[in-house]
């Protein structure tokens, strides 16, 4: 057991992220000698004879950039994990680019957005920790008492094992198509809507009066319990009317899950006509096999193996193959997607915990945030309960969505946090070093005192950075959430059945958790969903139905009752047991709070803030478009000098952020390609958005800061994501 404080557990193990490139491969886009040739002119008249000379130079330098581009384009693995993530661009973007001789005069504008192209991708394989594919495949780590700092076993090769898993909206839509095959409908078991309930005055339904229906409909609606067969009914009548009304769904659905084709497999396995059954297993046969083809082929193959299986499931879907981005679903656009595990693991020795001493100051402020939130949000919900009375859950949670979707409690706490910790840190000049001794009594007094108000608020998952030289650097502190229990996590582990014994060591008894949608823009997907379930917990259905009918322990929200004891209010459960309500809305309350955590309030200038041996802030500037008036200059040149000039004291590596960018990107200013790709979000952001402002934020640690190694020596920025528990 790792303990940070009185407080504070850290589970004995942690993720180890980072990106599948080595970091260096970005230094290889900043020619030598090329920015210390610009800051020749940070001053004076950028013409005459030293003004043309340099131009020639810079013309020689981004030639030599174009090569290495093609270089870096022309990589099998490179192509391998871009066809991972947008595979038309091979086509449209890098064969077009890879076809040109680059030249001074031949660098017109389309050439320069293909290299811009690459360089766009290949910042983000070499020097962001994103966790997908093997250009970011996900490693693990223990604490080790035999060990000293960190320790790392390279293992073989980048990564020990490929995952290659179907998009639930691939599935989904296979599963349409099967269960559009009328020999198929009787063996479908209907399932009653979440929030219908069953009374002795009829059916209710959130926000209408009972409404009387026939003893017969009310048996049918009664027996639809998503597991008892159409055919064994045998009321296709009354389930039609019942369809009609929408109190019942009745169509071919699959769980949530990570492996959501098994689901689909187990129940065509279960269809007793052999012949519809057989026309269904042959379908899902094909996909399959497409998906193992593609999980064999080699980065050469990887191109023909994902279109012959979009192709197949087009043929066989009568759909599209790829999402259109901007739909409002989850990230995942192709019907495949690749997860992997690094072959690389870590070891942190016992020396590390004091290191990670400030973390007990930061984790007693971020249970502040949560217990504030909650506190408020609860508050609201209670005097919602005084109006209505005892209620079944789901009318309760209907009236609780203005609560729910329309407060500002959230962005109010956060604001009292930020006056807090101004009253707790010297917030002067560009460096702030204090030590915990001396804020220590200040943290508790500010922010002591809470406790977690729903079982997920126990959890925080800091994401740390280890410089070569031991300091430390607090990337992310994801707030009330246990992130490695997402599906992504908890498959890439080499024995998941340890992480659900962790969890079980926090929650001994059984938790209450909320069944959520299947995926919903970036926070909801199945790589994210939560998987450490165990087959106590149990499962609520609100709206959404998500999970196996046939799972126990998986309740309806219309059977719930909601109760007022002398704990407070509490969900009753149709065998009795209950839950603390809160439990019931952690889903949403995570949501509001999970992002809250940052010291510092946004202003054009942040210092960087370090507590000990931990950077808890880095240096951030904030610049709208129009304090890079220059950045719409016709000559490269002029623009790249003009960036130095401007850049003054940032360091050489940012990363920045921009309202009118889609992610978080990095900069080298010594790089003309990164200048370039900086300087046109800038102009984009001007179109977009002429007085917003865009974030420039120090990267800590630089890409020679590395200590992450592959078996060949190679070194990649990473961080290790940890779990906490407020015991």
């Amino acid at each position: 057991m790792v303990r940070l404080g009185d407080r504070w557990r850290l589970w004995e193990q942690f993720a180890l992220r980072g990106p599948g490139f080595p970091a260096a491969g970005v230094l290889r886009l900043a020619p030598a000698g090329i920015a210390e040739a610009a800051d020749k002119f940070a001053h004076g008249d950028l013409a005459g004879a030293e003004w043309t000379a340099f131009e020639d130079l810079f013309g020689e330098a981004a030639v030599a950039t174009a090569r290495a581009l093609q270089d870096i384009a022309r990589a099998s693995d490179f192509r391998a994990a871009v066809a991972w993530q947008n595979r038309p661009v091979l086509r449209s973007g890098i064969e077009p680019f890879l076809a040109w001789t680059p030249t001074a005069a031949g660098r017109t504008s389309m050439p320069r957005q293909r290299e811009e192209l690459v360089a766009h991708y290949w910042q983000r394989f070499c020097v962001k920790n994103d966790t997908i594919g093997f250009f970011g495949p996900v490693g693990w780590g223990r604490w080790d008492a035999t060990a000293r700092g960190i320790e790392v076993d390279p293992g073989e090769g980048l990564v020990a094992r490929t995952n290659v898993y179907f998009a639930s909206w691939a599935i989904d839509t296979l599963a349409k198509t099967i269960g559009a095959d009328p020999d198929l409908s009787g063996w479908i078991a209907p399932r009653r809507v979440p929030f219908v309930r069953i009374t002795d005055e009829g059916v209710v339904v959130p926000g209408r009066p009972p409404q009387p229906v026939s003893a017969e409909l009310l048996a049918v609606l009664a027996a639809c319990d998503g597991i008892t067969p159409a055919r064994d009914l045998d009321a296709d009548e009354e389930l039609a009317e019942l369809v009609r009304r929408r109190w019942v769904v009745w169509r071919l659905e699959v769980p949530a899950d990570a492996r959501p084709e098994r689901h689909l497999r187990g129940w065509l396995d279960r269809v007793g006509d052999a012949s519809a059954r057989d026309r269904g297993l042959a379908m899902l046969d094909v996909l399959e096999r497409g998906r193992d083809a593609v999980a064999a082929a080699g980065p050469d193959g990887l191109v023909e193996a994902l279109s012959a299986v979009e192709a197949d499931f087009s043929t066989l879907t009568e759909a599209a193959a790829v999402r259109e981005k901007g739909s409002g679903t989850a990230p995942c656009r192709a019907i495949v997607y690749s997860d992997c595990t690094r072959s690389a693991t870590a070891r942190l020795g016992v020396d590390m915990v004091e290191r990670l001493a400030p973390l007990d100051l930061l984790l007693t402020a971020a249970a502040w945030l949560t217990s504030t939130v909650a506190e408020r949000i609860m508050g609201r919900v209670r005097e919602l309960f005084d109006e209505l009375g005892p209620v079944d859950l789901a009318t309760f949670w209907f009236a609780c969505m203005p609560v729910l979707h329309g407060s500002t409690d959230a962005a109010d706490v956060q604001h009292e946090f930020w006056k807090r910790w101004a009253d707790i840190l010297p917030l002067a000049g560009r460096r702030v070093q204090v030590s915990s001794v001396d804020i220590t009594d200040r943290v508790r007094e500010a922010f002591g005192g809470t406790e977690a108000r729903w079982a997920a608020a126990r959890y925080f998952s800091p994401d740390v950075m280890v410089t070569d030289d031991g300091d430390l650097v607090l990337g992310e502190l994801h707030v009330a959430s246990n992130t490695l229990g997402s599906s992504l996590f908890v498959n890439q582990h080499p024995a998941p059945e340890e992480l659900l014994a962790a969890t079980s060591v926090d929650h001994p008894g059984p938790r209450l958790l909320p069944v959520l949608p299947k995926e919903h823009r970036s926070r909801l997907s199945a790589r994210i969903r939560h998987s450490l379930v165990r087959d106590e917990d149990y499962y609520v259905s609100l709206v959404d139905h998500t999970v196996d009918p046939a799972r126990p322990r998986t309740v309806l929200s219309a059977d719930v009752q909601v109760a007022e004891r002398s704990r407070g209010l509490v969900a009753v459960l149709p065998d009795e047991t209950e839950f603390d309500l809160a439990d019931v809305f952690s889903h949403v309350l995570t949501t509001m709070v999970m992002d809250l955590f940052r010291l510092l309030p946004e202003s054009d200038h942040s210092p960087r803030v370090t507590i000990d041996r931990m950077v808890v802030a880095r240096e951030t500037w904030r610049f709208t478009a129009a304090d890079l008036a220059f950045a719409g200059d016709k000559s490269e040149a002029r623009r790249f000098v003009s960036t130095r000039r401007w850049r003054g004291d940032l360091p050489r590596f940012v990363f920045v952020v921009s309202p009118a960018e889609p992610r978080p990107f990095f900069v080298d200013f010594d790089s003309p390609v990164y200048v370039a790709i900086f300087l046109k979000a800038v102009r984009r952001l001007a179109r977009t958005d002429p007085l917003g402002k865009f974030t420039v934020t120090e990267m800590l640690p630089t890409p020679d800061q590395t200590w992450l190694v592959d078996d060949q020596g190679r070194g990649y920025t990473s961080e290790l994501r940890f779990v906490a528990v407020d015991d």
